[in-house]
């Protein structure tokens, strides 16, 4: 019982403290700087949609507004939307905006095959329906392409907190600033193994058509153009804002689809956990490890509780994370005095390591597409979506 408890501290310890300071260590002694300047190419914006009748109209005018000299053109695609964006695509009189009409739901993945296609720019930017992109984000979002192993780019997400409950306003503000800075750590030493999928750009002559199905396509693609040599790397100072779901059940949805999307990842890419993926120390490190964590939590709790019947140390032990679990519990329901932050931060953490199993579930047991797990939940300040139960909006 002291081997599994001090087995389950090291793992535990490695994924949240050891292996960020180790990227924090490797990006400062072996920073491999990449170089930055003006970088004209023309810019194709490819935007997959389902049901975003309410935000399409808007979010184009604010996409074709953004540089309309590097921005060719705006590639959206219908994912078979049974809400009037169909319509409003149809309807629209602007040469610059291409409309596909899928007539059923493919999923995002296949969705954005579609776009690619159609798409004729040298920069591929991915964009979802919901963020809104910073003055002068663009343009030095693009400034990273004058350097040519660079084959993708990611910008710096700036999460709205206001209105969530503290479960939710802790994901989106500490557990996402500690991510940003592991990430960016990891662009700074190579490449990070994923990036956010609703602000990134790629290499067109690079870009991967998408496996039918994939969750995952903001892990696939820049994978992809690592697998071929290149680098993805983050910029700070490219903002995009954006809005996660305002309450704790929100994020656990949104969570367990992130990471049931880990293990369809490993499934229909096998070719990530092999020697050919220069990042793999990475994406074992960051990711993989973090599907596992949920267990180790379990287990540490157990070999404590057994220890702690003759040792009243140990008993202290279990007691102090009997105490964590219950007061992370409690912060989902209510406002906790006194320790409201650090339940806040514990409540968020339960959400995490619950949507790990949860996912693990969903990807073993959904029938069908495992796409169609993402039921959406309103933001602060939006109302209910007419979805269907298994609806996907693309973020």
């Amino acid at each position: 019982m002291k081997f599994a408890f001090w087995l389950s501290f090291a793992v535990i310890a490695y994924v949240y403290a050891g292996y960020p300071i180790v990227m924090a260590l490797l990006a400062r002694l072996g920073p491999r700087p990449w170089k930055k300047g003006s970088f004209d190419a023309q810019v194709s914006i490819v935007m997959a949609v389902h049901n975003g009748a309410q935000k399409v109209r808007e979010q184009i005018g604010h996409l074709t507004s953004l540089d309309p000299e590097r921005v060719r053109e705006v590639v959206v695609v219908s994912d078979g939307s049974n809400d009037g964006t169909a319509e409003i695509l149809g309807n629209l009189q602007n040469s610059r905006v291409k409309t596909i009409l899928l007539p059923q739901q493919v999923g995002k993945a296949a969705a954005l095959n579609h776009g690619i296609t159609a798409a004729t720019g040298e920069i591929l930017l991915f964009v979802d329906i919901r963020p809104k992109v910073a003055c002068g984000a663009l343009k030095q979002l693009l400034s990273n392409f004058a350097d040519p192993d660079v084959g993708c780019v990611a910008g710096e997400l700036v999460l709205n907190s206001e209105g969530h409950d503290a479960a939710a306003s802790a994901v989106s503000g500490v557990y996402w600033r500690y991510e940003q800075w592991i990430r960016n750590c990891e662009a700074a030493w190579d490449s990070p193994v994923g990036v956010y999928g609703g602000f990134y750009a790629a290499r067109r002559s690079l870009v991967q058509p998408f496996p039918a199905g994939i969750i995952l396509d903001d892990m696939y693609q820049p994978l992809s153009i690592i697998r071929q040599g290149y680098r993805s790397v983050l910029d700070r100072d490219a903002i995009v804002n954006d809005t996660w779901p305002a309450k704790a059940a929100g994020e656990f949805q949104r969570k367990v689809r992130t990471l049931a999307g880990n293990f369809q990842l490993v499934s229909m890419a096998p070719w990530i956990l092999g020697p050919r993926n220069r990042v793999l120390f990475q994406l074992v490190s960051h990711k993989l490890l973090r599907l596992v964590v949920p267990y180790f939590f379990l287990l540490m709790l157990v070999s404590a509780t057994w220890l702690g019947i003759s040792s009243t140390a140990w008993r202290a032990v279990a007691i102090a994370q009997w105490a964590l679990w219950l007061v992370s519990l409690a912060s989902l329901r209510v406002h906790v005095p006194v320790v409201h932050r650090f339940a806040a931060a514990a409540g968020a953490l339960l959400v995490l390591n619950a949507a790990a199993v949860a996912g693990l579930y969903k990807f073993l047991f959904t029938p069908g597409p495992l796409w169609k797990i993402w039921s959406p939940t309103p933001r602060p300040g939006e109302s209910a979506l007419p979805l269907k139960p298994t609806a996907d909006s693309h973020g």
